[in-house]
């Protein structure tokens, strides 16, 4: 084996244990991402929901349906 094509070979893995460290770092960098993105999500999810109270949802319901009753009733009017 000569020393030309034991150094190309040298030169060959250095490039793939660059390329290899590369992806690793950035795999580093995205896992740190992913853990970011859980904790302002934990956080967020921590406020008290609003509830609303059945009169109020009945109340709403209603509204809809009486907004629903009379854009169908002003589609049949236009046929």
């Amino acid at each position: 084996m000569s020393i030309e094509s034991i150094l190309a070979e040298i030169d060959a893995e250095i490039a793939r244990l660059i390329q290899v460290r590369t992806l690793l770092s950035g795999a580093g960098s995205v896992a740190s991402n992913l853990k970011d993105r859980k904790t302002k999500k934990a956080s967020s999810n921590s406020r008290k929901r609003r509830v609303l109270s059945p009169d109020a949802r009945k109340r709403i319901a209603d509204a809809q349906r009486k907004r629903w009753a009379a854009q169908k009733a002003k589609s049949k009017k236009d046929s």
